[in-house]
């Protein structure tokens, strides 16, 4: 109910990816699964989680979701290394091992890159013609009557960056895991403790504020975001204090909020249009 008060249409939730199997990160599901069982949904949902969800999942269908409504295909997320769980024409997710004290999977969501544009000033200063011009989308060179080439890699550009935005739920901090973040766009990581219960934090398997913006610099993220926060901090303004003495570009997660993510024009694409 809280993503449709907020403008979140559930019918066009294609795909979920859960981190962990605990309770805070689990129960919202079985909610919206139901929901979109009632509201009449018949397109096929995508999970991905780690593979233990399977039966948590398989009671949940057994005991209250119908039969014969909408497909709920599961993809079981394994392994000690990152890997790639989805790929199509939009974006490629990776799935990064956490550290915590059940298997716990972060997700690094990355655009595809665009394909080419052919530069405008060489449409006109060689006369290309529309089947030259696809060509040279294509990535292929032109080779005309007269002998004359011309080159994709001349004659296109990239119109804008691949975005990335990269989610890192419950875990403790560990060697590599800024080289696996390197240069997101955007970066959600928790932030459960403040530097009072950094030993604590330790002990629990989770992150400081100050954890979270260190890893954030490492990797030179565009943006952090921060959450999770234990109930213990009733005014977590000081957890975002922290962190952004570390790393000032950082922003609280709240209900509701949005981040964009605008597109990077490349040169190209900002002088020509």
């Amino acid at each position: 109910m809280l993503m449709k008060r907020h403008g979140i249409s559930l019918m066009k939730i294609e795909r979920i990816f859960i981190s962990h199997i605990h309770g805070d990160h689990v129960f919202g599901i079985f909610g919206l699964l139901s929901t979109l069982s009632m509201s009449g949904r018949t397109e096929p949902l995508h999970i991905y989680a780690p593979e233990g969800f399977a039966h948590v999942l398989d009671f949940f269908r057994e005991h209250f979701l119908e039969r014969d409504v909408y497909p709920v295909i599961f993809h079981p997320v394994s392994g000690e290394a990152p890997a790639v769980i989805l790929e199509d024409d939009a974006l490629t997710v990776t799935a990064v091992p956490l550290i915590h004290r059940v298997p716990t999977y972060g997700y690094i969501f990355r655009e595809r890159e665009p394909g080419p544009n052919v530069i405008k000033e060489a449409v006109v200063s060689h006369s290309l013609s529309v089947s030259e011009i696809l060509t040279l989308k294509s990535g292929r060179d032109v080779h005309r009557n007269d002998g004359t080439v011309l080159t994709a890699r001349e004659m296109t550009y990239i119109p804008y960056m691949p975005r990335s935005f990269a989610y890192i739920s419950d875990t403790a901090v560990f060697d590599g895991l800024s080289g696996m973040l390197r240069g997101v766009d955007l970066l959600y990581h928790e932030a459960t403790f403040g530097e009072d219960c950094a030993e604590k934090a330790a002990e629990m398997f989770h992150s400081t504020a100050a954890d979270a913006a260190r890893i954030a610099l490492e990797a030179g993220v565009g943006r952090l975001v921060i959450g999770h926060y234990s109930s213990r901090y009733k005014d977590p303004s000081v957890l975002l204090d922290q962190a952004r003495t570390i790393f000032p570009a950082t922003y609280p997660a709240s209900e509701g909020a949005v981040f964009d993510v605008p597109l990077k024009k490349t040169i190209y694409e900002q002088d020509y249009f």
